[in-house]
């Protein structure tokens, strides 16, 4: 098998189903975003240290993929394009997030006021990683409001942005790097 098809030369892809559309649609950018954001977290991975941590983010990848394959394939195509079935993203995936979630967040600190994204290498990686779960999240309301989609991926990229916010914040208080508190100093008017 070739690593290399020729066929988006002319700037066109194929979606699951078999439909051509622009590199520059907004489905591409969404799910685009969605596959950037699995790469840097394959990079975060490799600045953690705790199994369990790594375990989580295997499982965000994997569901990543669902994420994307979801946003790949339109709706009216099914769940079925041809002899494939395309998994899509559920109300389960996310409440998972949420219980994941709760679960890193209940022996941290609590917030008193906004932290700066940083920390140590891999909390400012999962900052990152957050950041684009977010960018992820507006690409994916913008294709919604010109196509129909799985209405379960916008709640799950917003869910997922929470847990690598802490996730980030639990990687810091593991690795003892304090938390820096923003602090407005700007001059502003008064």
């Amino acid at each position: 098998m070739k690593h290399y098809t020729r066929t988006g030369d002319s700037g066109q892809t194929g979606l699951f189903g078999g439909k051509r559309v622009g590199k520059d649609s907004l489905r591409i950018e969404a799910y685009g975003t969605v596959d950037e954001l699995n790469s840097l977290l394959g990079y975060a991975k490799t600045s953690l240290q705790s199994k369990k941590l790594l375990k989580i983010v295997d499982k965000i990848q994997a569901d990543l993929f669902t994420v994307g394959g979801d946003l790949a394939t339109p709706l009216d195509s099914g769940t079925r394009v041809g002899k494939k079935t395309i998994p899509r993203v559920t109300a389960a995936m996310t409440k998972e997030l949420e219980e994941i979630t709760d679960d890193l967040a209940e022996n941290l600190p609590p917030l008193k006021s906004f932290i700066l994204p940083g920390g140590s290498g891999a909390g400012t990686l999962l900052h990152l990683c957050r950041s684009v779960a977010r960018r992820a999240e507006r690409r994916v309301v913008a294709l919604s409001s010109s196509e129909k989609i799985n209405r379960d991926v916008v709640p799950y990229l917003n869910r997922l942005s929470s847990l690598l916010f802490v996730l980030a914040r639990k990687v810091n208080v593991e690795e003892g790097v304090k938390e820096q508190p923003w602090h407005y100093t700007g001059s502003g008017a008064q």
